[in-house]
């Protein structure tokens, strides 16, 4: 099985060309059975190849296939060449399996709109990329995969480019990620420089050999690998583009915050675990970089009305968590957390969705309200995503994120301020997701009358995958149940082969090994639960209970809501420090450099050419006496001159 293992990126690549090459000639039933089918073929073959990986001794789980020589250029030579191990097994998992979903409920939700062979077209280009990048066994291979998922975002989010607010998210998310796809061709080539290699396997042997560790050139090519997976996965200072990418269909936004593009930053770094654990500074620089983000976003998600947009800050927020997980050297805990978090994040935007197909398209939770009886399936699973984001024991994210958590106390290279603003980060999150809630599906209705009498549940098409994804973040977390359980972490046991290198050792101020060390676990995982307990009240007592509570206190902190609700006015700032100069600069370089100097001096140029040949013409008169007349003077002259010389 394992030499089909090109299949898996190709079945998608193929649904593409077929309907890409035949655009407008399909039936829609066929470009949706295309679309969807290609990516169903890659999932059911990457489940057999999981199973085949398993078999494997634990220490020999490596799967590696060459397909052709890509560039054999002295001592630069890299193939086009797939790596299946643990931690791309997982990962093809998550991309199959959650963007199947997403494609099938794309055949509902996408019904009615006229262009379905491109949309399905985007979607399959854009599953192959993400499976290239993943299974690539070589930063070369894998930079194709990445720009792939960039060039796709750009096409995605900007679909409906007839609204210019969706053509300008298209062009906002390429440009910002173009500023940290630089760092990480920077890093790439300190890497072959140093290494002489981009393989990865080549690498993670040789780098303890040719980097001195927490020496200033790992540092700084760690740092490099960091600054394209900020652009990538949406951290500060790049984050920008994440929020508005919600300009797309929403199952792209499905597709982009749960399964695809934002997860290639964190899987760039587990994937590279034996460089960054060499660079205890870059560590220390993402950790903090991913905690600050995840606390930032949460709390621009706490005054967001738009229901798409309070999930976009909460995809940038649980990024921040899966890098905070990296940071503190807890790199199984950051996969853990970007598996469950594909579950429960692609059921809430699927499920946003299917709010906003029943609201003919409305998407401001205050124009919502009293739709549970409306739509009970969306509302069911909607919740268990809800509670699952939340950290409700039990559900999925409840054990990626108090991993999380416990790891950014308890490593060595984590402390307790981290799991301080973790902390604080959880009780806000269940706050403003629950708040989501309650104004979606509680409380009267406040929809006008025409949107009120169409709404009706989505048809089986949306409802299903919906469903599926609840099952899943509820006991998507089972694998890796944490070790205090008393039971074995599979999750945590399955990736240590990759991630071997980034094992950590007890922190200097955690609690020895034992009763001791287990005593201080339990209590931080109650001390979440019962904050995200008292979170989720709050959020009822305001927005269900008592709702007038809810205008008092934006009255109350009115230039505070004005700040979040305006996302700290970073967008201006941008406009105003970066975008306006450089479009001010542009317009002079045009108007005054390009148009006055250069234009300038060679028209001027060709004006002086001009005149000289004006009066040089005037010696053509088209009259044989007068050119004989100059001819014989010609002779003359020269007759002269060869006498007198």
């Amino acid at each position: 099985m394992s030499d089909y293992l090109f299949l898996v990126p190709i079945f998608p690549l193929i649904g593409f060309l077929t309907n890409g090459l035949l655009l407008g000639r399909l039936p829609r039933p066929v470009v949706s059975f295309v679309g969807c089918s290609t990516v169903f073929l890659s999932f059911a073959l990457s489940v057999m190849l999981f199973f085949e990986l398993k078999a494997m001794p634990a220490g020999l789980r490596v799967i590696e296939q060459v397909l052709f020589t890509w560039v054999p250029s002295g001592d630069f030579h890299v193939n086009v060449a797939l790596l299946l191990d643990p931690l791309s097994a997982v990962m093809i998992l998550v991309v199959t399996g959650v963007g199947f979903l997403i494609h099938v409920y794309s055949v509902g939700y996408m019904h009615h709109d006229p262009c379905p062979g491109r949309y399905f077209t985007y979607l399959n280009l854009f599953t192959f990329a993400m499976l290239t990048l993943v299974l690539a066994d070589n930063f070369m291979l894998m930079f194709v995969g990445w720009e792939g998922v960039g060039l796709c975002s750009y096409l995605l989010i900007g679909f409906w480019f007839e609204k210019k607010s969706a053509s300008d998210a298209g062009k906002k998310a390429f440009i910002v990620n173009r500023i940290g796809d630089f760092g990480f061709l920077l890093g790439m080539f300190i890497i072959f420089w140093s290494v002489g290699s981009l393989d990865f396997l080549v690498v993670a042997e040789k780098a303890p050999l040719v980097f001195a560790a927490g020496g200033a050139l790992i540092t700084t090519t760690c740092l490099l690998l960091f600054v394209g997976a900020i652009g990538k996965s949406a951290q500060i200072p790049l984050y920008v583009w994440l929020p508005d990418a919600m300009e797309g269909p929403t199952p792209v936004s499905a597709l982009i915050h749960a399964a695809t593009m934002v997860t290639a930053g964190v899987y760039m770094i587990a994937r590279t675990n034996a460089l960054f654990i060499m660079a205890p500074d870059a560590l220390l620089v993402v950790a903090v970089i991913g905690v600050v983000t995840a606390l930032y976003a949460a709390t621009i998600g706490l005054a967001q009305n738009d229901i798409k947009r309070v999930l976009a800050y909460s995809t940038v927020s649980q990024l921040g968590y899966m890098f905070l997980a990296c940071g503190v050297a807890a790199f199984t805990a950051g996969i853990f957390h970007l598996m469950t978090h594909a579950f429960f994040k692609a059921l809430l935007f699927l499920g946003a969705g299917s709010v906003i197909h029943a609201m003919s398209d409305e998407q401001d939770m205050r124009h919502m309200g009293g739709l549970k009886k409306y739509l009970p399936v969306t509302f069911i699973t909607m919740l268990i995503a809800t509670l699952a984001i939340a950290g409700i024991p039990g559900l999925s994210g409840f054990f990626s994120k108090d991993e999380i958590l416990w790891k950014a106390f308890s490593s060595q290279f984590g402390h307790p301020l981290f799991w301080v603003l973790g902390f604080i980060t959880a009780g806000l999150t269940a706050f403003y997701m629950f708040r989501l809630v309650f104004m979606t599906f509680y409380g009267k209705e406040r929809m006008d009358s025409e949107t009120r009498a169409h709404i009706h549940e989505s048809p089986k098409s949306m409802t299903v995958p919906l469903v599926i994804l609840a099952v899943f973040s509820v006991i998507g977390g089972l694998v890796g149940m944490p070790h205090i359980f008393g039971v074995t972490n599979y999750f945590e046991h399955w990736l240590e082969p990759v991630m071997a290198q980034g094992q950590q050792a007890p922190a200097s101020h955690a609690l020895a090994a034992g009763g001791g060390d287990t005593g201080a676990e339990w209590g931080l995982m109650l001390a979440s639960v019962a904050l995200v307990l008292v979170s989720i009240y709050f959020a009822y007592v305001v927005y269900n209970k008592r709702t007038e509570l809810a205008t008092s206190l934006r009255e109350r902190f009115s230039a505070l809501h004005k700040v979040l609700l305006n996302k700290y006015y970073i967008d201006e700032f941008y406009g105003a420090v970066v975008v306006r100069p450089v479009v001010y600069f542009s317009l002079f370089m045009w108007k005054v450099f390009d148009v006055v100097v250069i234009d300038g001096f060679l028209n001027g140029l060709a004006s002086r050419y001009e005149e000289v040949s004006d009066f040089v013409r005037t010696g053509q008169t088209g009259r044989v006496r007068t050119y004989a007349t100059v001819f014989v003077f010609g002779v003359v002259v020269i007759v002269a001159y060869l006498a007198l010389d």
